[in-house]
C-alpha cells in the first residue's frame, strides 16, 4: 500500500491582519481607478446577469477583468492596457490566442453550413486522433464540457457495474455539478458520494473495506487542477489503479486539464491506464468542448447495434466549429514535440517562482505547464494541507502582477500556453520577485520569522 509519507506539516506564514487589508483595499482601489470603462460595463453587465458574469471564477472585487482582444500570448482590456496572458483560459488557452490553423479550419467548416443536424467528417477525424492517443480510449463520445464529460463517465460506471455511490476526493473540482470544496455542496449532482483524502491510500482502504461493494467508479484528476496544482503521487495512483481492479471499481481519470502532460495525457506519462477518461478544454481548439471514452466493451453501451441501451443527447456534441477546431488542433499544433517541449519548460520555471516565494513562507506547486501560488510553504500534498490559511498574499501577488502587465488567476493558478517564450517566463520571475518586495514593504510578511519551512 502506497501511504501518504510522513512530513513536516504545512505551516502559516506570519501575515499581519491589519497591513494585509490595508493593502488589499488600496490594491482594490487601484484596480477600480486604472479601468473605468470596465467598471461602467461591470455596472451594466450586473443588471442582468448575477455579479456581472456568467463564470463564478471570473468574479472577483470590485469588478471582473474584461478583456478587449487577445493574440498570441498578449491580451487587451476595454481600458487599453495590455497583459502577458499566464492563464490561458483556465487551461483551455493551451493553444494561445487566435492560432492560424484553428481559425482557417473554422472557417472552412463555416463555408460549408453549420447546425446540420447530421453527423460530418470532421467529428470522426476528431474521435480518431484521440482514440489513438489515450492509452485508455477505444472508443469515445463528445460533450460540450469536461462538466458534462464526467457526469456522463460517472453514470456509464454506474449502468455498468450496477452500483451507485461515486468515490471522490476532498477539495476536488470536476465540474460546475462535482465541486467537492467549501460551498459546492448545494450544487452538487445527486449522486451517493464515498469522500476521501487526496494522496491517501489509507483513506481509500477504509473506504472500500466499507462501501467496496456499493461503489461503481473512483473519479479523480492525476493533478488536482482548481485544488491548487497539486499532483498525485504516482504511487498512490498505482495502488488506486490496483484498488479498483481487485474490487471491480470503475477508476475514472479526470483529464481536462492533465491531458496537456504529453500526447496521451498523464496516463501515458505514468504508465497508469484507467478504466474511462473525461476531457475537455483545448482538445476542441478553444471551442466549447468536452469527451469522455474507454474500452470498445464499455462503450458498446451507446451502440444499440452491440445491444446497448443508453442514449445520450445533446445538439451541439458535435458541432461543427468544436469538431473543425479540434480536428486541427490535435492533428496540426499538440505534436509530441510540442507538448513534451512545453512539459519540460513548465518543470524547469517552476522552481524559480518557488525560490521566490520561499523566503516569505509561500510556495508554488504544479506538473508540467501547470502551477498554483500557495499562501503557505510546502511540501502539500492535498487541499487538507491548505484548509484553514490567509489567502491574502496570494491575491496582493495577483494585484501587484497585474499592475506590471502579467495576467494570472486571482487563486495564483498559472497555465503557460504554447504561445509563451523564454523571454516571457524570465518577466514573470522578475516581476515576482517585485510583487514578493512588495508584501514584505507593506507589512503583510515578514521574512526573518517565515522561512525555514521545507521547499
Amino acid at each position: 500500500m502506497a501511504d501518504t509519507p510522513a512530513v513536516e506539516p504545512t505551516r502559516q506564514p506570519t501575515i499581519d491582519g491589519a497591513a494585509a487589508d490595508r493593502a488589499l483595499a488600496a490594491a482594490r482601489r487601484r484596480y477600480a481607478d486604472r479601468r473605468p470603462n470596465s467598471a461602467r460595463q461591470a455596472e451594466a453587465a450586473a443588471r442582468v446577469l448575477p455579479a456581472g458574469s456568467t463564470r463564478s471564477v471570473l468574479d472577483f472585487a470590485p469588478f471582473p477583468f474584461r478583456v478587449a482582444s487577445a493574440d498570441g500570448a498578449v491580451l487587451a482590456d476595454v481600458d487599453g492596457h495590455r497583459y502577458i496572458d499566464f492563464l490561458g483560459d483556465y487551461t483551455a488557452g493551451l493553444l494561445g490566442h487566435n492560432p492560424p490553423e484553428v481559425a482557417d479550419a473554422v472557417r472552412a467548416a463555416l463555408e460549408r453550413g453549420w447546425a446540420l443536424g447530421a453527423v460530418a467528417d470532421d467529428e470522426h477525424r476528431l474521435a480518431e486522433l484521440l482514440c489513438d492517443r489515450f492509452p485508455s480510449i477505444e472508443q469515445i463520445r463528445f460533450t460540450n464540457s469536461g462538466t458534462e464529460a464526467n457526469l456522463m463517465a460517472i453514470s456509464l460506471a454506474r449502468h455498468v457495474t450496477g452500483r451507485d455511490r461515486v468515490l471522490v476526493f476532498d477539495g476536488a473540482y470536476h465540474g460546475g455539478l462535482l465541486y467537492f470544496g467549501a460551498g459546492g455542496t448545494a450544487l452538487q449532482a445527486p449522486y451517493s458520494y464515498v469522500p476521501c483524502r487526496y494522496n491517501d491510500s489509507r483513506s481509500v482502504a477504509d473506504a472500500v473495506a466499507e462501501h467496496g461493494d456499493d461503489i461503481a467508479c473512483v473519479l479523480i484528476e492525476p493533478m488536482m487542477g482548481a485544488g491548487g496544482c497539486l499532483p498525485a503521487d504516482p504511487a498512490f495512483l498505482a495502488d488506486l489503479r490496483a484498488r479498483c481492479s481487485r474490487h471491480d471499481i470503475v477508476l475514472i481519470f479526470d483529464e481536462v486539464m492533465t491531458s496537456r502532460m504529453s500526447t496521451g495525457g498523464a496516463q501515458l506519462r505514468l504508465g497508469i491506464t484507467p478504466d474511462l477518461t473525461t476531457l475537455g478544454k483545448y482538445l476542441g481548439g478553444g471551442m466549447t468542448f468536452g469527451a469522455f471514452g474507454g474500452p470498445a466493451a464499455t462503450m458498446a453501451a451507446f451502440d444499440p447495434a452491440r445491444g446497448g441501451s443508453l442514449t445520450h443527447g445533446g445538439t451541439f456534441n458535435n458541432n461543427v466549429m468544436t469538431m473543425s477546431a479540434g480536428a486541427a488542433a490535435v492533428e496540426r499544433i499538440l505534436t509530441a514535440e510540442a507538448l513534451d517541449r512545453l512539459f519540460e519548460r513548465g518543470e524547469r520555471f517552476r522552481p524559480r517562482v518557488d525560490d521566490v516565494l520561499r523566503p516569505v513562507g509561500m510556495s508554488a506547486s504544479g506538473w508540467g505547464s501547470l502551477l498554483a501560488i500557495h499562501p503557505v510553504p510546502g511540501p502539500i500534498t492535498g487541499p487538507h494541507d491548505l484548509a484553514g490559511f490567509d489567502g491574502r498574499p496570494v491575491e496582493l501577488v495577483f494585484h501587484a502582477m497585474l499592475e506590471r502587465g502579467i495576467y494570472l488567476a486571482r487563486r495564483g493558478f498559472v497555465a503557460l500556453s504554447l504561445a509563451i517564450t523564454d523571454d516571457h517566463l524570465q518577466t514573470f520571475v522578475e516581476r515576482l520577485e517585485e510583487a514578493v518586495d512588495e508584501l514584505v514593504e507593506h507589512g503583510v510578511v515578514t521574512p526573518a520569522l517565515s522561512s525555514g519551512a521545507p521547499a
